[in-house]
Formats: structure tokens, sequence, C-alpha cells
């Protein structure tokens, strides 16, 4: 299994068995950075891959045949879009999560209560949202998302379980963060880009052609072109005979603590 700890075991043992032949026999010196930027090159992986379970087992799916998916929304509430995202939901009586920051609670606190009253999911995406979070400590992390669950508990009254990495980043301090907060970290399995695809038709071919059993979208409420998209994939999800469940349904998973 590729993780963290069986990847470093590796790597160690085999810079003692090169010292050892480099002692006896020689080797080229170059095989000593080339180790280490491949080493490097896995750990970066592990990183940034939030699929890849290397620090700690992070959901992105469900192992099902149903033809079941779930939607999730990343870094609001915000005032322009959150608000029509919510209506599009209703309207077609879906239950989505929201993974919201918790600064950008305080002047949304009448959006944050819509989402809670249409029956959506609330996740922690951290507090601050910062550039630098995932070289935060272990202890200022939690600290970010303890600050982030105290914001939402006094606007909805619900603590968040669900906690969705910062761009999705995990390291070893965002795992001891993880732990020992309680949080059970969320990913996705098909991430849209539609912070960064601005063409519609682009961005509804890609998510439609990744509809499968048991997929985990990632959407964002700050973006103008799923306000546009969101009904068509809706549409097409239903077409194909598809049912968009809450997420803490499709994962199995307990949404609040």
């Amino acid at each position: 299994m590729l993780n963290f700890r069986n990847t470093t075991i590796f790597f160690v043992v085999l810079l003692f068995i090169l010292i050892g032949v480099h002692i006896q026999y020689g080797v080229p010196v170059y095989i000593y950075p080339l180790l280490l930027i491949v080493y490097s090159l896995i750990v970066f992986y592990g990183c940034y891959y939030v699929g890849s379970n290397f620090f700690i087992k992070i959901v992105c799916e469900a192992k099902t045949d149903k033809k079941e998916i779930a939607i999730s929304f990343d870094d609001g509430p915000g005032k322009n879009y959150t608000p029509e995202i919510l209506q599009i939901l209703n309207s077609e009586n879906i239950q989505a999560a929201f993974f919201c920051i918790g600064n950008r609670i305080a002047g949304n606190e009448d959006i944050v209560r819509q989402i809670k009253e249409a029956g959506h999911i609330i996740g922690n995406h951290s507090f601050s949202l910062h550039f630098w979070f995932d070289l935060y400590s272990a202890k200022k992390m939690q600290a970010d998302l303890e600050q982030m669950d105290e914001a939402m508990q006094a606007v909805t009254g619900l603590k968040p379980k669900l906690f969705r990495p910062p761009y999705g980043v995990t390291n070893p301090n965002v795992k001891k963060a993880i732990i020992n907060g309680g949080y059970t970290p969320v990913g996705w399995s098909v991430r849209s880009m539609d912070t960064v695809i601005k063409d519609e038709n682009k961005l509804l071919k890609k998510i439609n052609t990744a509809i499968k059993p048991g997929a985990v979208f990632l959407f964002h409420d700050t973006s103008k072109t799923t306000v546009g998209v969101l009904p068509k994939f809706m549409q097409e999800v239903k077409k194909r005979g598809y049912h968009i469940v809450p997420l803490d349904k499709l994962l199995a998973l307990t949404a609040y603590a």
C-alpha cells in the first residue's frame, strides 16, 4: 500500500543499502539526489492528490452499483451565487453538501440558515482558507478548524464533522489536526474545474462524461458558470436514470458531531 509511512521506510532502507554498496563497491554520487527527487515526487503526489490516501484515508466516492451520485460545493457562502444555487437545488428537491469557509459566514448568516433549513449538509472547509494553510502547524490548523465550527454553531447550532481540506492538500500536520479534532475527511471523485472553465458547454461536457455510480462531484458556489450549468447537469443525471442523494447518505457518514 502506497502511503507516507511505507514510502518513507522503503526509501530509508534503500538509502542504507546504497550507502553500503557505495562503501563496498562505489556508486555514482548522482544516485543520492536522484533518490531524493523520486521520494519528493511521490510525497508531492500524496500531498496534492486528495484521493491518494497517502497520509490519511479520505472518503472520495461510494463503492456502489446503484445509480446514485452526490454533489458538493466549496468556498461559500456568498451573496453572489449561493442563493441562486439554493433556488436551483430547491426546484429539483435535491440536497447537496456545502463545505463552507468560516470567515465568510459573518454577513451571510441568512444564507447559511437557508442552507440548513433546506436540508443541505454543511461541512467544514477551514475558517481562513489561507493560501499557506498546508504549511501551518497541526495545532494552528486545528484552531482554524475549530474557529469555523464555532462560527457555524453560532448561526445554526450545528457542529460540522465532515471536513474537506483546503485545496485538497494533505500532509502529516493536516492528518494530526483531523484526528485530534475528531473530523471525518471528505474529498471528491470528480473535480468540475468550474472556477477555471468558463465555457458552459465545455464544463457540461466534462462533468456529464464523469457521471457514474457513487461519484462525488465538486463544484463551487462562488462560480457564475456553475449557476448556468447546474440545471442542465441535473437534467442529464435524471435522463440517465440516476439520483442525486445527500452526501452523508451516499458515503454512509455522520454529518455532525
